[in-house]
């Protein structure tokens, strides 16, 4: 991954973390096609899950191959979005289940010359990649205009590599919220914070109770990545985010070291975090902090919107028994992270085109956004799609923020050191949830770490 797509300028960012907030106060619960043998399509999707907004060729004998590193739920519902591509276009496809890193799957792939019509990256910098190594195909004019149409300039720019479109970012993530059992605060007496410091007085008011405050996912470095940039952002700021994000500054700057320490308040606390955190993968994480009555693992687990999906693994109600607040503010600003999963074209054929187009329509969005778990940065799904008032609320809160957010900074990296499992920043971070009084030597892990994958 190279530093090539665009680092949104956040303005509102304020804006949005006040929308989000509100969420936990109100909820209650090549070929582009054309010609003869298009038409609109059947089906039910569309904004508001009634009918077809998108014209979509006839495909009939035509097969697809689409691979994601998505499990579970979130594949299913996916399969979902794929077969009603299927009834509408005639179309066969398939999907490929794909592993971390997804960029090191797909190379295996087209060595073997069997690449997969259609991959969904998660990081900007992987599509730089797919670009650089001649697999990526450029999006065709059906595809490009439905993106124009759907979407906010900054979610189109970051599919983009050299002002040319490759990517249609179907999937977002907000990813600076916390969530949180509900009868654990009830019982603690505990309160939302908004700030830092209110967020380690909410922490000691769980674990009196007898609660563990934190669960978390550090078998997965990304979640711990997930967490730095959140402190950082609102820490150091968004100048200083998009510098380290580019390497521009080195992860030996003391704002890297004041973002550790803050991090330390939490992850060095005695029982602070639940036990066995570096064993913990993220599903896990989440279920646990709604399981097991008034007494779960932990009272507290950080992740983006996606949490509801294993949230819905257990019987906690989203809205109810399971409560969200924004990543409280540790500078001046509360932070506003978000990721997201786009669709890039190796093999290009007017399937494969068909399907981009039909990924950046509001049909497409509005079938998976209906099963939850699922954030869309289309702005033409209507918010009222979304399945309880808290999807509903981070929905709206994402697409009023138009360009004003910043991307995931891991993702932007070069894979080797944002986005490869045992390796860079996940182990550098893995090591440090495990000695979070080792600030300097992570600092040092880190800088030489992506020094070397930066090249500079």
């Amino acid at each position: 991954m190279r530093r090539t797509s665009r680092i949104i300028r956040i303005r509102g960012a304020a804006a949005l973390a006040a929308g989000v907030l509100a969420v936990s106060l109100t909820a209650c619960g090549g070929d582009d096609g054309g010609g003869d043998d298009e038409e609109k399509g059947g089906g039910t999707g569309g904004t508001g899950g009634t009918g077809s907004t998108v014209t979509l060729p006839k495909l009939d004998g035509a097969s697809l191959e689409v691979a994601a590193v998505w499990t579970g739920a979130e594949q299913a519902n996916f399969k979902k979005v794929l077969a009603e591509f299927e009834k509408r276009t005639g179309a066969k496809v398939t999907f490929v289940p794909a592993q971390d890193p997804i960029i090191n799957f797909l190379g295996s792939k087209v060595a073997g010359g069997a690449p997969p019509d259609v991959a969904m990256l998660p990081q900007p910098g992987a599509i730089k990649q797919a670009v650089d190594k001649g697999w990526a195909k450029p999006l065709g004019a059906e595809a490009t205009k439905e993106l124009g149409e759907n979407y906010s300039q900054g979610w189109q720019d970051i599919g983009k590599v050299d002002g040319k479109q490759y990517g249609v970012y179907y999937k977002a993530a907000n990813k600076s919220l916390i969530w949180y059992n509900a009868q654990v605060f009830e019982n603690a007496g505990a309160a939302e914070p908004k700030t830092w410091d209110e967020l380690l007085t909410t922490a000691q008011t769980v674990y009196d109770s007898g609660v563990t405050p934190f669960s978390v996912g550090g078998a997965e470095g990304w979640t711990l990545t997930d967490w730095f940039e959140n402190v950082y952002l609102s820490q150091a700021g968004p100048e200083k985010y998009d510098q380290l994000a580019k390497h521009e500054i080195k992860w030996t700057d003391p704002s890297v070291k004041e973002a550790l320490t803050t991090l330390a308040e939490i992850w060095g606390k005695k029982d602070y975090v639940a036990s066995g955190a570096l064993g913990t993968d993220f599903p896990t994480s989440v279920t646990q902090t709604f399981t097991g009555g008034d007494q779960p693992k932990a009272g507290m687990v950080y992740e983006g919107d996606f949490a509801q999906v294993n949230i819905g693994e257990t019987e906690a109600e989203v809205g109810t028994d399971a409560k969200v607040f924004p990543f409280p503010a540790v500078g001046d600003t509360a932070p506003v992270v978000s990721g997201g999963d786009a669709a890039v074209i190796l093999e290009d054929s007017k399937a494969a085109q068909a399907l981009a187009t039909f990924l950046a329509s509001p049909d497409a969005a509005a079938i998976h956004a209906k099963l939850g778990g699922f954030l869309s940065p289309n702005k033409s799904v209507d918010p009222s799609t979304y399945p309880n008032a808290v999807q509903k609320k981070i929905a709206e809160a994402l697409i009023a923020s138009g360009d004003d957010f910043r991307f995931d900074m891991s993702d932007q990296a070069p894979q080797a050191f944002g986005g490869t499992p045992g390796k860079g920043e996940w182990k550098a971070l893995q090591d440090f949830l495990k000695n979070p009084k080792d600030v300097a030597g992570t600092q040092a892990k880190l800088e030489a770490d992506a020094a070397a994958a930066y090249g500079n």
